[in-house]
């Protein structure tokens, strides 16, 4: 463990990692290059969809700040016993290393709303899957003249879907 840590912090990107408490000074800064874009997930394990979606995401503002569900919110979500399959250090590296992510931080709760109330970003953003309209982020956000935009669903990627994939590449026939 501490050579996996000792490796991550060499690289680069591993400094766009910060824990919540520390998360707040730096996205001040990021406000003074415009707009900050936040969006939230367990991003277990990486594809296509998500990669465009955060693109996406990117291109709304000047910056992204994405907030990861921790080991156990994301367990709490309830996608199975085995989920999340990566460690919420290793899928917010993993994060960090795409260039449309400026930050990465966690969150423990059900819901990103107190990270968000902390970090007052200038759009929150989700996936088309959702509406937006019932969920508290987004009152949340437009509570300061912040914006919630829904990003198309990107069709045929999922985690869960290349979950069930993999488990069932492995079954015995």
């Amino acid at each position: 463990m501490a050579q996996a840590q000792t490796m991550s912090q060499a690289l680069g990107f591993a400094n766009k990692v910060c824990e919540a408490a520390n998360a707040l000074a730096r996205v001040q800064a990021l406000h003074h290059l415009g707009p900050v874009v936040f969006t939230n997930g367990v991003f277990d394990v990486l594809h296509r969809g998500h990669a465009t979606y955060l693109e996406q995401a990117r291109a709304l503002g000047a910056s992204l700040v994405v907030g990861v569900n921790t080991d156990a919110s994301a367990k709490r979500l309830g996608k199975g016993p085995e989920r999340p399959l990566n460690s919420q250090q290793d899928r917010a590296l993993l994060l960090a290393a795409l260039a449309s992510v400026s930050l990465v931080t966690w969150f423990d709760e059900d819901t990103p709303v107190q990270l968000i109330a902390y970090l007052r970003p200038d759009v929150y953003v989700k996936g088309g899957d959702y509406d937006m309209e019932v969920l508290q982020e987004t009152a949340t956000v437009r509570s300061w003249g912040g914006h919630a935009v829904s990003i198309p669903f990107v069709s045929g990627y999922s985690t869960s879907a290349l979950v069930t994939k993999i488990q069932s590449a492995t079954k015995p026939q």
